[in-house]
């Protein structure tokens, strides 16, 4: 099931004719994964403290299909693919409406502070669902 997150676009996240600058998908995804790390109970800053873990990402694969533009009102649809040990793999989309102008699959990791990857622990794949 995925996860929906709604922002509207304002003036710093277009470029001067106005369109969503391309990066800017990034940081609207960005938003759309915190946000459902935080539906989903998971405490980033006490993994990060209690537990020396944190998530970073690996990989992303894009595609733009559309523009979007100062004031649409968008949704970020976050939807988990795929857990495996040490990392999980998520589907994302942003809309305006039933549009889709962004599509991306991104690979997150999990790693010790020092950077070192460490296995998702049983009460996090627990809340993911996996």
């Amino acid at each position: 099931m995925a996860y929906k997150s709604t922002f509207r676009v304002y003036y710093e996240d277009t470029d001067l004719a106005g369109i969503v600058y391309y990066a800017n998908y990034l940081k609207f995804i960005e938003r759309g994964r915190s946000d459902w790390v935080r539906e989903i109970g998971i405490d980033q800053t006490s993994l990060k403290e209690d537990h020396g873990v944190v998530f970073a990402v690996r990989r992303v694969e894009a595609d733009y299909l559309r523009p979007g533009h100062l004031d649409d009102v968008l949704t970020v649809e976050t939807t988990l693919r795929e857990v495996r040990g040490a990392r999980f793999v998520m589907d994302q989309r942003v809309l305006r409406g039933d549009e889709v102008l962004f599509t991306a699959r991104v690979t997150i990791v999990t790693m010790t502070l020092d950077g070192r990857p460490t296995r998702l622990s049983p009460e996090i794949r627990a809340v993911m669902g996996a």
